[in-house]
């Protein structure tokens, strides 16, 4: 138990670091929604978005899991791969390194996206000059991507693929067990 406990420890950390180029990935695809800032009468300034029918900030959440969902499979194969066996603590591995690898792909992407905040950065710009806004992740299910697809994949390969318990032998009928 105390390996299979170190295992899952190992696998825990290291999906989990690989949350880092999950937000980079995130970071460099996502599409970019467009704002626009503008002055108001008063003299205080307001940002707006560009395009209003715009998808973009669906999309953003949308390359996100995506993207999770493939590190999610990709993790699970490699976990499998690595023991084939499989076993709770690996599969409780996965799942939270899964979920620590999206809050860290989450955190890292806003980092290095634009800044966080428009007023100011409308101001540096100018107005009227088209900015990108800050990378949001408006739906907060995406974090849990990583982990179902992770789950779901190793259990799939491990049901197909794992080891089999031995067939129990069979007694004729009637006759007395040996």
């Amino acid at each position: 138990m105390k390996t299979e406990v170190r295992e899952a420890a190992v696998v825990t950390v290291v999906v989990a670091l690989c949350g880092a180029l999950l937000g980079v990935l995130w970071w460099w695809l996502a599409p970019h929604v467009a704002l626009v800032g503008a002055v108001l009468e008063d003299g205080g300034w307001v940002v707006l978005v560009k395009d209003t029918e715009g998808e973009q900030a669906v999309g953003v959440d949308g390359t996100f899991t995506l993207l999770a969902l493939v590190f999610g499979a990709v993790s699970a194969v490699a976990v499998f791969l690595w023991r084939r066996r499989g076993g709770v603590p690996l599969v409780v591995a996965l799942a939270v390194g899964g979920l620590l690898g999206s809050l860290l792909a989450w955190r890292v992407g806003v980092w290095l996206g634009p800044t966080s905040d428009v007023i100011a950065h409308a101001k540096q710009v100018g107005k009227g000059v088209t900015f990108s806004a800050p990378l949001r992740l408006g739906a907060k299910g995406a974090l849990l991507a990583w982990s179902l697809a992770g789950l779901l994949v190793h259990v799939g390969l491990t049901a197909l693929f794992g080891p089999r318990d031995p067939e129990p032998e069979q007694v004729p009928y009637g006759a007395p067990p040996a």
